[in-house]
Parts: C-alpha cells; structure tokens; sequence
C-alpha cells in the first residue's frame, strides 16, 4: 500500500502534464490555423483523427519521461511491472495513431473521388481498392504491435520459442484448419484487385436488385432496393455468376413489351413512342426503338426498346412508358387493345361472328 501512495502522485502528475500538453498543442494548431486561414480538409482530418490517440500516448510519454526520478526508489519488480505496463500502453497507443493515419488516407481519398456523382466509375474502383487496404493494413498493424507488445514478457517469450521447435506440425494443423478462412481473405484480395464488383455497383444478387454498400476480406453488404440488406460470402463475387450492371458504365438498355390487337396502327404507336420517351426526364437521348417481336393467334407482342443513365433511372422510365402507351392506345385507339373473338350461332344453325370490344385487359411485361 505504501509503494502505491508513492507512485500514484508521480504517476498522476505525470498524466495531468501530458493532457495539459495535449490539450494546449491541439488549441494552438486549430487557432493558428484559424488564424491563417487554413480551410485544408487534409489538415482537418489529421488533427481529428489523431486527437483521441495522442490524448493516450503524450501523458503515457510523459510518464516514461518521467520514470527516472521515481523508479530508483521501487523494488525491481515494480519497476520491471511498471516498465512492461508502460510498454504495452505505448506500443498501444503507436498502433492506435498509426490505424489513424491510414483512415487519415483512406478520409483524403474519399473527399477527393466521391461516389455520389453520376458518372463514378473510377471513383468506386478507388474507393474499393482503398476500403479493402484499410483493413488489410489495420490487421497487419494489430498483429505486429501484439507481437511487440507479447514479446516484453519472458513467458511469452518462451512459448513463442516452444512453439517454433514445432512449427511443422503447428504449421500443418493450422494450414488445414485455416483453410477456408486463407481461401476466404485471398478472394477478399482478389476482389480488391481484379474488382468484378465495387462499391456502389448495382447487381442482382439471390434474386434481389441492390447496390454493393459495404466490401469485406470476408463479406459483401448488399442494399436492396426495398431498404433490406444481404450479407454474402465474399467468395460467391468469386465462384458463382451473378449480374452487375454498372461494370463498365452505368446506362442500361430497357424494354417494355405491349400485347395488343392486330388491327393497331403500328406507325402511330411508333411515333406516340417516340413523344412519350423524348419527353420524358429520365431518358438519355441515346436511343429508342419500336419492334414488332411476335404474333399469336390473338395478338401481335410489340417490344419498346429505350435506354436511360442509371438502373433507377431506367426503372422509372419503363413504368412511365408503360402508363403511356396504354392511356395512348384508350383514348385514340381502343379498339386495338386485345380482344377476344367469337363466332356465334342462331337457331337455324347460322353463323355470325362477334368482337366484343375490350373484353381483355391490356397485358404488360
């Protein structure tokens, strides 16, 4: 108790410095940049992202600065207790500020290629490639700064030793076992790299419509249109086909397919297509087209073809021209909406056919 009461003042005062230190050093930078002028969003970023891990690491420096004028006075065991605690809360603290700078990065390149403009197709590569980084270099510094940390301690120390006299075996059972996951985190890589899907990117995953909202060494998040989200294994992007609609652009090509009678004046309809999708704000002006693709015994398939920017964008223009079309073919020609035809008989065996107008609702695909 006694050895307490006389470190815990040295200790506190020490921790008591180095936050007055920290707290001043960050006033005068932010003041001084005021004061300048300094708008710099890099700036910005370094002071947020390094504030809460030097608020750990400067008293914890000045700590260990501190530590000659008290330590002579501690038995050997609580100065080599004294000295492997400040040793690991360091080498904490380095690993903490370094994961800062990276996001640090990872912050600068999001500011300057952002995702929420149209045309961003090098902005998702970039903004995949960097996501996947981060993480790859936040596991790579958590390892080595608990390896730095484990090797202060002499038994640690030890095992590591034992452990290497069995490497072969160790490394054999561990290869089999981490099988899957090393399979898993190499197709994180892959993706990261050869990128058959990026974020933002609109596929179709399970049957759902969604973009790529988050990517993973291990999973991929995908936000579907209704606001749900599916979590898939990062090795599906790898092993199974799947639809990506913006691979290399976002514009996509849309059809709409008009089941009508064979009496509809196909050249009117053509031209009430062409109004229809010029007029429309969610057409890009690349093209549109009017094809006669079938006929049956009861009505001809007319297939419009159109194309718009982006998926969502396509969708809504599909529906309009839809809506359209339809409300055309009412007020100008109903008689061209499908009908079904039959041949009556009087009593005397004589025929009469009959067409009974609109007895058949328009069909749209």
């Amino acid at each position: 108790m006694g050895i307490l009461l006389y470190i815990i003042p040295y200790i506190a005062v020490a921790v008591v410095v180095g936050l007055l230190f920290h707290r001043a050093a960050f006033w005068g930078i932010r003041t001084l940049s005021a004061r300048l002028g300094g708008d710099s969003q890099l700036g910005a970023d370094v002071l947020d992202r390094s504030y809460r891990p030097l608020q750990l690491l400067i008293p914890l420096l000045v700590v260990r600065a501190a530590l000659p004028a008290f330590a002579p006075a501690l038995d050997p065991v609580w100065q080599d207790g004294l000295r492997a605690a400040l040793h690991t809360f360091v080498v904490a603290g380095v690993a903490w500020l370094l994961i800062a700078g990276v996001q640090v990065v990872e912050d600068l390149i999001g500011h300057r290629f952002s995702i929420d403009e149209a045309d961003n197709l090098r902005a998702r590569k970039i903004v995949t490639q960097t996501r996947l980084l981060r993480r790859i270099a936040v596991i790579i510094i958590s390892v080595v700064a608990l390896g730095i940390i484990l090797f202060e301690y002499d038994t640690f120390r030890s095992l590591g030793t034992g452990l290497l006299a069995s490497a072969g075996i160790v490394g054999i059972v561990i290869g089999f076992a981490a099988q899957r996951t090393l399979g898993t985190i190499v197709a994180g890589l892959q993706v990261a790299f050869t990128q058959p899907i990026r974020v933002d990117d609109v596929v179709i995953v399970e049957g759902d419509f969604g973009w790529i909202e988050e990517i993973t060494l291990t999973y991929v998040v995908v936000r579907v249109w209704d606001q749900r989200r599916i979590v898939v294994p990062i090795t599906q992007f790898i092993e199974q086909p799947f639809q990506n609609w913006t691979r290399e652009t976002s514009e996509l090509l849309g059809t709409v397919f008009l089941y009508v009678d064979h009496t509809v004046p196909f050249d009117e309809v053509r031209a009430a297509l062409g109004e229809i999708v010029e007029d429309s704000e969610y057409y890009d002006g690349r093209v549109w087209k009017l094809h006669v693709t079938n006929t049956t015994e009861r009505t001809v398939e007319l297939r419009a073809l159109m194309s718009a920017r982006s998926a969502p964008d396509l969708w809504e223009l599909r529906c309009e021209v839809r809506e359209r079309i339809v409300t055309h073919l009412q007020e100008t020609h109903p008689e061209a909406l499908p009908r079904i035809r039959a041949e009556l008989h009087d009593e005397a065996g004589r025929s009469e056919r009959a067409t009974p107008p609109q007895d058949m609702p328009d069909s749209l695909s």
